[in-house]
């Protein structure tokens, strides 16, 4: 199954974070903010905002002195026995900020072996997550995570997930065409926010981005009341710019 995915804002900025976290890694004394400017080749403001990142994450601290050493959070995710849980838990810290940024429950998923499997997510009550009232590995041509997965694949690999998966009527707004489904995927901008306008449910709005990390295809996505559908843009807009350390924590 062939890709179409390219590199995302948030890819590129994980991987400059990661040559930050490379060079820092190699000062276990500590490196000044000046000196990873030389050996990055970042400028003062880019270098700036990945830091403020990487320090909010845990994976770079800061000495009184101004220099930087490697954090607590990239100890974590490099020790073999703990990666797994240390990911998890890296991930819904991560999950647990952006949804509280955004104001709207947040989602990561993944398209693992032909079928849309949301891994982790994160809602409160007064943001709290979708009913999935039908499966979402049997509903991706209503759904925003679905979507962005989708658009993700090659053409074979749309058909293929398709012919598998009956495309119900769940709303008045479902696309059950695959002709009409498949057209709109191709136009769909690679970077772009996918929508889900009550496709899946009456009542909620979706948007979801995609996250690119290695051969892998993954969204990022968040749900809204339909009160609140006016916000949906500017949401996933925050959510793509903020993605960053999902993929980081990913990459590493």
């Amino acid at each position: 199954m062939a890709l179409t995915h390219e590199p995302t804002a948030p890819y590129h900025s994980a991987q400059d974070a990661l040559r930050v976290l490379e060079t820092v890694a190699r000062h276990s004394a500590g490196v000044t903010d000046v000196e990873l400017a030389r050996q990055t080749g970042l400028g003062t403001d880019r270098l700036t905002g990945l830091l403020r990142m990487l320090r909010r994450e845990g994976y770079v601290e800061q000495f009184a002195d101004g220099a930087y050493v490697a954090g607590a959070a990239l100890a974590r995710l490099g020790s073999a026995q703990e990666r797994e849980r240390a990911l998890r838990d890296q991930l819904q810290r991560t999950l647990d900020r952006l949804r509280d940024s955004v104001g709207a429950a947040v989602y990561m998923s993944r398209y693992v072996d032909g079928e849309v499997k949301v891994t982790q997510y994160a809602e409160s009550a007064a943001t709290p997550a979708v009913n999935e009232w039908v499966d979402f590995r049997y509903s991706a041509h209503a759904t925003a995570v679905g979507k962005s997965l989708l658009g993700q694949l090659d053409h074979n690999g749309r058909r293929d997930h398709l012919s598998r998966h009956k495309m119900a009527r769940l709303t008045s707004r479902t696309i059950t065409s695959d002709k009409l489904l498949l057209s709109r995927l191709e136009a769909q901008a690679p970077t772009a926010p996918v929508l889900d306008l009550q496709e899946y449910a009456i009542g909620t709005v979706c948007a979801a981005v995609p996250i690119t990390a290695g051969a892998s295809v993954g969204c990022l996505a968040l749900s809204l009341p339909i009160e609140h559908a006016h916000r949906l843009r500017e949401a996933a807009e925050t959510l793509n710019r903020n993605a960053t350390p999902l993929l980081l924590s990913l990459t590493i």
